[in-house]
């Protein structure tokens, strides 16, 4: 149930980031993915990095080709420690 919850807030925000122009959707982007290098200092985090991946890969194929392989390496990560 909460997942699902989860789902359709990310969906939301994602619907309301598409509707934005690519110029500033790319802007955003790139900040969040400097932002997420400096993922030691509080408040920003390395979770900013694939959160730009995401912005990214609306406009850009090279960066949905990158988060795809970011996905597959995370979930045999995850298969490999659980074994």
């Amino acid at each position: 149930m909460k997942q699902n919850k989860f789902k359709l807030i990310i969906n939301q925000y994602f619907a309301k980031l598409k509707a934005l122009p690519p110029t500033i959707r790319q802007i955003i982007a790139i900040l969040l993915i400097i932002m997420g290098f400096f993922g030691f200092l509080p408040i920003v985090g390395f979770w900013m990095i694939p959160l730009g991946l995401m912005l990214l890969a609306i406009d850009f194929p090279w960066a949905k080709r990158t988060l795809t392989r970011l996905k597959f390496q995370y979930r045999r990560l995850v298969k490999f420690l659980k074994a």
